[in-house]
């Protein structure tokens, strides 16, 4: 059986400690309706101190363990902490002892917002690309020089330390963990679960693909993240130069070396990754979908579709519901 710690400090964000608790205590919680107890997943807050730990706003918890009665955990959540993160990390030693001790042992680390600090303290980032809140960027690297901060992500991952930037980031990147330690089928059930807007970002996709595949072009990071937010509008590859001041001859340039793709190229991409989510977990028409990802030509939208996927929108759709209905009732968890 999987073991997950979430650690609770004094100061810290409710929200930090309660958003991985909540999402895989719903998972555990789907398991057991689904009769699949084998897959549960031990869940802990634990202290570095008391039992009982006041968070951020008053608010009191009630804590399973302390740091030196676990024995073996294998995914770690360190909470954000309201204000700077200096005075607990000097207050509180331990916690980064015991992330590195963990480390060492096989465990992931998750630094939610500038829980980072603990794990960059224990001097497990040295040399490796993190994030943590923007508030504390300029601290952080003060303090942190060894690390490569990455002022430009809300997620990093490297080998198995992840270190998110904000809540939000938070929220999205569980949805990653309840897949690795749930499968896929309660990872989309959770989704729906918790909100209709949480999906996978382009952040939490990133996770799953080669890491050598980011990049530091921080201009090039501005116009991913401009497309990411307006792909179902009418783009047009002058307009997108224009508004980053750069030629279209340069644009292009760097936006290949960079992502390894077009401007446009990236762009149908976006769409289609859209699309695949959408005639996954919607029951909209193949136009409804193409104009929803922005292509006004469903004919277009349908053969760029099989181009990109060798499969029509529709042969797609019975596909991966056939895979979905497959996954929800016989799939194993992941060892």
């Amino acid at each position: 059986m999987k073991h997950v710690s979430i650690v609770a400090a004094p100061k810290a964000l409710g929200s930090t400690v309660s958003i991985p608790l909540e999402m895989i205590s719903a998972a555990n919680d789907i398991v057991r309706a689904r009769n699949e107890k084998e897959r549960l997943v031990t869940l802990e807050v634990v202290s570095s101190g008391n039992k009982s730990v006041r968070l951020s706003g008053g608010l009191q918890i009630q804590c399973d363990k302390r740091l030196s009665q676990v024995e073996h955990t294998d995914l770690i959540f360190i909470p954000g902490i309201w204000g700077s993160p200096k005075a607990s990390i000097h207050k509180y030693p331990e916690i980064s002892q015991w992330l590195r001790k963990s480390h060492e042992s096989g465990a992931l680390l998750c630094g939610i917002s500038t829980g980072t600090h603990f794990i960059a303290e224990a001097g497990l980032l040295d040399g490796k690309v993190a994030t943590t809140h923007w508030r504390f960027f300029d601290q952080f690297q003060q303090h942190y020089p060894k690390v490569k901060l990455e002022r430009k992500r809300f997620i990093t991952c490297v080998g198995n330390i992840y270190c998110t930037g904000s809540v939000n980031a938070a929220r999205d990147i569980m949805l990653h963990f309840i897949e690795l330690l749930f499968g896929e089928s309660i990872a989309n059930e959770i989704s729906r679960h918790f909100t209709h807007e949480l999906k996978r970002s382009y952040e939490t996709l990133l996770l799953n693909q080669d890491q050598k595949s980011t990049h530091h072009d921080e201009e090039i990071i501005k116009v991913q993240e401009w497309l990411q937010d307006n792909f179902q509008a009418n783009v047009y590859v002058a307009d997108l130069a224009k508004r980053f001041k750069m030629s279209v001859r340069s644009l292009n340039r760097r936006f290949k070396h960079a992502a390894n793709a077009t401007p446009i190229q990236y762009l149908q991409e976006l769409r289609i990754s859209h699309a695949k989510a959408l005639l996954k977990q919607s029951n909209l028409v193949v136009a409804e979908v193409a104009d929803k990802v922005g292509y006004q030509d469903a004919s277009y939208f349908t053969g760029l579709f099989k181009k990109l996927n060798a499969v029509t929108p529709n042969e797609y759709r019975r596909l991966v519901r056939n895979k979905l209905f497959v996954a929800e009732t016989h799939q194993q968890p992941i060892q």
